[in-house]
């Protein structure tokens, strides 16, 4: 009988992460979730329990690679496709023939759809893939390079003129991404916590009743924090006509992440909480735009801004985030500004105007409805671009420490 040492071992001298991750990327294109932990496991297996057959091989690769039960039948498909109808494997390192400088021991792969993979594109067991010039650029027809974060990146810093509509769906989309912060306050429940500041009284007797009732163990409690309530007033005014889709965007990445309440008003306030919240993006926005029937112009902001405290949901205001989107261009006066503003102030608990034209060289809040209202802001932010609009977005957690100084 011989002995272990020299036994046959399946794949002896080839590299044994690269065919694990090269194995593991081609389940991946088939569905199945093998990602670093499934390939790490892979390779243990291999160097644990080196196969000595095609059933161990199998076995072991399942084990380490598979999940979930459903997951099986797209993993036989796999492994089938990579080692039915190919060359012997070799089972020693004896067994490989002599390789010149210029061979590529490869082994070749088929394809999931019948096609099989040739000139050093197969499972690189033994040596790396072939270097492989790049492709000539032809004239037969244009290609539409997919957009990858680092297009996003550089579109973030675009202009909302200079964007279509498609390009503005994708920002949009990133910036529901990025939303993953959001304001909390302290909420009237308790739970125990070591860095707590009040003594729970229930936890702390009934530790005690073991130690002939004296409270050794003291526990401590905690208040329970909960979401900030975050309502957003979205001019789309004429003047707000290149703004009002990305906006749109915003607006519609508030209310599916958190809840938040979106108001748009131009001569007077619409509700676009419900409209916003479908399911589809491109859906949702035009149902907003169809439920907005005035805009494009004129601009009653502090009419607007009292009609939404006068109405029943001006409970919605109070003590939560309040964000203004508008340039401050308004037809009321001054002073009807300043009444509004302050009744605001006194029920929201941060006010945050977003203008669009507050980041440009030499700007200065000298429109009366934007001089009027600007006292009584916590924080006045640019909102010229989408990078404008995900840092406004991470402002939003300065209110879990607290408020603000005015802006």
């Amino acid at each position: 009988m011989p002995a272990a040492d020299d036994a046959p071992v399946l794949l002896r001298g080839a590299d044994r992460a690269a065919f694990a991750v090269a194995f593991a990327a081609r389940l991946r294109r088939a569905g199945l979730r093998a990602g670093l932990t499934e390939t790490d496991d892979l390779v243990r297996a291999l160097q644990a329990s080196p196969p000595t057959s095609r059933s161990t091989l199998y076995w072991t690769a399942r084990v380490a690679s598979v999940r979930r039960h459903g997951d099986l039948a797209v993993f036989d498909r796999v492994f089938a496709s990579v080692f039915d109808d190919t060359p012997p494997l070799p089972l020693s390192r004896a067994a490989v023939p002599p390789k010149r400088h210029d061979d590529t021991v490869h082994v070749t792969v088929p394809g999931t759809g019948g096609e099989t993979t040739a000139g050093g594109e197969g499972l690189p067991w033994a040596t790396l893939p072939a270097a492989v010039a790049a492709e000539e650029p032809s004239d037969d027809g244009l290609g539409l390079p997919e957009l990858r974060p680092s297009a996003l990146a550089a579109l973030a810093g675009t202009p909302f003129e200079e964007l279509d509509q498609r390009q503005t769906e994708a920002l949009g989309a990133a910036l529901r991404d990025a939303l993953t912060r959001w304001p909390h306050r302290r909420g009237r429940r308790h739970r125990a916590g070591p860095a707590g500041r009040r003594v729970a009284l229930r936890p702390t007797i009934a530790r005690a009743r073991r130690t002939g009732w004296e409270a050794i163990t003291v526990v401590r409690e905690r208040p329970v924090p909960r979401p900030r309530r975050v309502v957003m007033l979205c001019d789309v005014s004429e003047s707000m006509r290149a703004q009002a889709a990305a906006y749109m965007q915003l607006m519609r990445a508030f209310t599916t992440v958190a809840g938040a309440e979106v108001f748009a008003f131009a001569t007077r306030l619409t509700r676009l909480t419900v409209p916003l919240r479908h399911t589809s993006p491109r859906e949702a926005v035009n149902q907003a735009g169809a439920a907005v029937d005035d805009r494009f112009g004129g601009t009653r902001i502090a009419a607007n801004v009292s009609a939404l405290l006068d109405s029943h949901h001006g409970n919605t205001v109070r003590g939560g985030v309040v964000i203004v989107a508008s340039d401050g261009w308004d037809s009321d006066p001054p002073e009807a500004m300043t009444a509004a503003m302050a009744r605001l102030r006194r029920r929201a608990y941060q006010i945050i105007w977003l203008n669009p034209r507050a980041g440009a060289p030499g700007w200065a809040p000298k429109v009366g409805g934007m001089a009027a209202a600007l006292p009584f802001c916590d924080l006045l932010l640019p909102a010229a671009t989408f990078a404008d609009l995900t840092a406004a977005a991470d402002h939003l957690r300065i209110s879990t420490t607290g408020r603000r100084g005015r802006a």
